[in-house]
């Protein structure tokens, strides 16, 4: 049997190393490293947005996390994942971003914004906002997997974590783009076929009896595990729904699948082939996380502290048999890769291009450039792997404040760049600014508890947690930069129509 995991675990990592190196010779430019020369087919792009969307960060800490406090109520995100984050974000966003960013010939969220508002300090602002906050959102995928690892093989926290950083590093930094999209595709395939074998498997163990006996123990213990039963319970999945699921409208990693897609033609089989991921993951995983007050009393414990992050390991454990359970271990892994290298790439693409190239060295080669994002890839691999080991709170915490912090400061900026021509400098500027300040001003005051804040107040906001702020730093610049845009100083006519290109939409 253990040579059985351990072969599966080497043809795998076979696998990923192959693809690799099939794509180092089709990586010469910077625009094959960044985008895949623009020329990335429907299914390659749906699954590597699919397998972006969703890590380790799901399908063990924030499934059950989820699950445990809401129940199967946890299944409305998974709707709003597959409707919000996937269809209508390449229904919305696809078409015009592939457009635009391919005339203007940008690479970056950071380059974009700075064309659409000319101003190169929105650029160099962007690109550190990435970089910091991308940190604790792939340590948070590296701790995913640990987890999963001493679970289901007893490997060591420290080891799980250096294992992945090697293989991630290694198929990220030969291939490029292209390497993520191909091995993205396969990824994915590996993820449906997991999920599903995890569903039936979770569903027909003894604890569970079925999907509709499960769902009848559970509202036998507590109604409130099936439908929320108090306000402060919905304004807290609502937050979660929306932190989730609309927080891909601004994420670069998300966004940048759009820039390398090969035609707008690809874009109607894209955007249902990723739906369609998107609602066997979600659903899968948000109902096996549903289950975790079938199977335990109390959370389980993970180095004397009750945590939920280990809800799904120890039910994968007790429900899989060993063989399935690796392959889920496969389809954890897959997910977490995939993730980690669009994280890493957006963030070394946006330092070198946008602060680099674009400001500290603006003569710097391509091939220079090229050399300095491999290295930036391995350098923030190694951060992201420091700060796995030393965190600073649990895997929901540490998603929560990047995707509300990131996707707070660009979404609003982004999609009104692309489609209001009214939109100013200032208006974006206050945008980004609020959105950053309400995410970031959140997370402190949920950990320090100042004074002026009532303890009846603190305490829903606790409840609530990092979601609710990151939910309202979307939600709120989406008003002030029409607001701000109205009264301040517009774009001259030529600014906007070479942005728009009005009389040519030709892609580049």
């Amino acid at each position: 049997m253990l040579l059985a995991k351990i072969a599966m675990l080497v043809g795998f990592f076979t696998v990923i190393i192959g693809l690799s190196l099939y794509t180092r010779s089709k990586t010469n430019t910077i625009n094959d490293f960044v985008v895949g020369n623009r020329a990335v087919g429907p299914w390659m792009s749906a699954f590597s947005y699919g397998t972006t969307y969703f890590s380790a960060v799901l399908l063990i800490g924030f499934a059950g996390k989820v699950g445990w406090g809401y129940g199967m109520s946890a299944l409305l995100i998974a709707l709003g994942n597959s409707i919000i984050g996937t269809y209508l974000a390449w229904r919305i966003l696809g078409r015009k971003t592939r457009e635009m960013t391919g005339r203007l010939n940008v690479l970056t969220m950071p380059s974009f914004l700075e064309r659409r508002y000319d101003s190169p300090n929105m650029r160099i602002f962007s690109s550190l906002i990435i970089f910091i906050f991308f940190v604790p959102y792939a340590a948070s995928v590296f701790m995913g997997l640990s987890y999963l690892f001493e679970q289901v093989f007893g490997i060591p926290y420290v080891l799980a974590l250096a294992a992945m950083a090697l293989l991630a590093g290694l198929y990220l930094v030969l291939g490029g783009y292209m390497a993520v999209a191909l091995v993205d595709f396969v990824q994915g395939i590996i993820m449906i076929a997991g999920v599903v074998l995890m569903v039936c498997f979770v569903a027909g163990h003894e604890l569970v009896n079925g999907i509709v006996n499960g769902f009848n123990t559970l509202a036998a213990m507590d109604p409130g595990l099936i439908i929320p039963s108090s306000a402060v319970s919905w304004v807290g999945l609502l937050s979660l729904i929306i932190l989730t699921s609309l927080g891909t409208w601004g994420l670069p990693q998300m966004v940048g699948k759009f820039y390398g897609i090969k035609n707008e033609q690809v874009i109607p089989v894209a955007t249902w082939v990723s739906t369609v991921f998107a609602f066997i993951i979600t659903m899968g995983a948000y109902y096996v996380g549903s289950t975790g007050h079938l199977f335990f009393r109390e959370l389980p414990v993970f180095n004397g502290q009750a945590t939920p992050d280990l809800i799904m390991p120890t039910i994968i454990g007790q429900t899989l048999p060993p063989l399935v359970g690796v392959l889920i271990l496969i389809l954890v892994l897959s997910a977490s890769m995939s993730t980690l290298s669009s994280l890493v790439l957006t963030a070394s693409s946006s330092v070198s291009i946008d602060l680099v190239k674009g400001a500290l060295a603006k003569n710097i080669s391509e091939k220079a450039t090229m050399n300095l994002m491999r290295l930036l890839c391995i350098a923030f691999i190694g951060f992201c792997l420091y700060v796995a080991l030393n965190p600073p709170g649990i895997i929901l915490t540490l998603m929560a404040l990047s995707w509300g912090a990131v996707a707070g400061a660009f979404l609003a900026a982004y999609i009104y760049g692309l489609y209001w021509p009214h939109t100013t400098r200032a208006g974006a500027w206050a945008g980004m600014l609020t959105g950053l300040l309400i995410a970031v001003g959140g997370y402190m005051i949920i950990n320090t508890a100042p004074a002026f804040i009532s303890a009846q107040m603190m305490e829903l906001l606790v409840t609530w947690g990092t979601p609710f702020f990151g939910s309202l730093a979307m939600i709120v610049p989406l008003a002030v930069v029409p607001l701000v845009s109205l009264i301040s100083k517009s774009y001259p006519e030529e600014h906007i129509e070479r942005v728009y290109n009005r009389d040519d939409s030709a892609v580049a």
